[in-house]
């Protein structure tokens, strides 16, 4: 149980998709109840099957490259930092590049939204895609692993339930209201990134004088 809201609370906390709800409504405003209950759906599922794939798949990219578990929580953690910043200053948008016309202009044409930008890159991005890979190296068991799964699916259900509801949680908290919800998930994930490089550097230094 423990370690299901472990990575529940780290995973839905690096996802954040209340900040992503605003660009959801910005990119659906045109679309009927059920087209908006569909790109929710669709979205969940992508980020389900890119954060699955990510989970199972990014030792072989480690091996492949050489990475040490370690370079990669640094890597993460730093990234993770970042995001946790930009959701504290308000810049998430800018941090994912949203902020261009042109990806703008590119989202609002396409006829499904799902896949890009929404589960690419606003909820499945590399943050969340690192802290993935860390924690199939970290744990070995197969019950951890699967307890892992679990929290994945939920947060991916979680997610669902946000963007489903984003019309009414604007109407509800307005844009100050989900500004300042954001701003505390971005401390959050702020110190997620820290204690992810902290403990990692503290490794790499006990492996080098020992």
């Amino acid at each position: 149980m423990e370690l299901f809201i472990y990575v529940f609370a780290a995973l839905f906390s690096v996802i954040n998709p209340l900040g992503t709800v605003p660009i959801f409504v910005g990119l659906t405003k045109e679309d009927s109840k059920k087209e908006r209950s569909k790109t929710s759906i669709l979205t969940a599922v992508n980020i389900f099957v890119i954060l699955l794939i990510s989970f199972f798949t990014g030792r072989f990219i480690l091996n492949f490259f050489g990475i040490s578990l370690d370079s990669l929580r640094i890597a993460g953690g730093l990234i993770i930092t970042t995001s946790g910043f930009a959701l504290l200053t308000g810049s998430f948008s800018k941090h994912k590049g949203m902020d261009k016309p042109k990806v703008q202009e590119d989202a609002f044409q396409r006829d499904g939204v799902s896949l890009t930008p929404l589960a690419i890159p606003m909820l499945a991005g590399p943050g969340s895609i690192s802290f993935l890979i860390g924690l199939y190296q970290e744990y070995e068991l197969w019950q951890d692993k699967l307890i892992a799964v679990t929290a994945i699916l939920s947060v991916c259900i979680a997610t669902f339930l946000v963007l489903r509801s984003s019309h009414y949680i604007v109407n509800i908290l307005g844009a100050s209201g989900i500004n300042a919800i954001s701003r505390i998930i971005g401390f959050i994930v702020i110190a997620i990134g820290v204690e992810y490089i902290s403990s990692s550097v503290m490794n790499l230094l006990k492996n080098l004088f020992n």
